[in-house]
């Protein structure tokens, strides 16, 4: 695999289209599309309280390496995951997309940093939710492809106690 040498080569409308179907792999369960997404040094981190830090130092509700983003795949694709049995209706909408400057260095790496923001529904047995936030990527292109190296979700209410989140958020 070979990371692109230029990430400004990546325009708002490519960056769009891969985030509307990174959300529409996760709402559709579709998890080998969702996997094939990541690239293999990935990390996945929804924080819990105070979002600054990184996910060594913090308290996590998902903090996933691509190791761990599999095994949770894995879990997920049994059906025999009782918080998700039967699997919860999802639906979310994007919007906000921004490519932001390269603050955190991620350019030297060959990443662009995007955020975007979300609302999500889901439904399930036990009622609807609706979670929101602010999600945080960097992108890189191997092989010509975009892929996902990082993904951060702040959640709006991530200073409270939070429902179960057994889905792909």
């Amino acid at each position: 695999m070979t990371a692109a040498a230029t990430p400004t080569a990546l325009d708002l409308r490519q960056v769009e289209q891969f985030l509307y179907r990174e959300a529409r792999h996760a709402d559709e369960h579709d998890y080998d599309a969702w996997e094939a997404l990541w690239t293999d040094d990935a990390l996945y981190w929804v924080p819990a309280g105070t979002p600054d830090g990184d996910s060594v130092q913090r308290m996590s509700v998902i903090s996933d390496n691509r190791s761990r983003i599999a095994t949770r795949l894995k879990q997920l694709r049994t059906g025999k995951r009782y918080s998700q049995s039967p699997p919860s209706n999802l639906r979310r909408i994007v919007s906000n997309v921004e490519i932001l400057d390269d603050a955190d260095g991620a350019r030297e790496s060959g990443d662009i940093t995007v955020a975007a923001n979300f609302v999500l529904v889901e439904s399930r047995e036990r009622g609807n939710e609706t979670w929101a936030g602010r999600t945080t990527y960097r992108l890189r292109v191997v092989d010509e492809q975009i892929r996902l190296a990082y993904k951060k979700v702040v959640l709006v209410n991530h200073d409270r106690a939070l429902p179960t989140l057994a889905f792909l958020i």
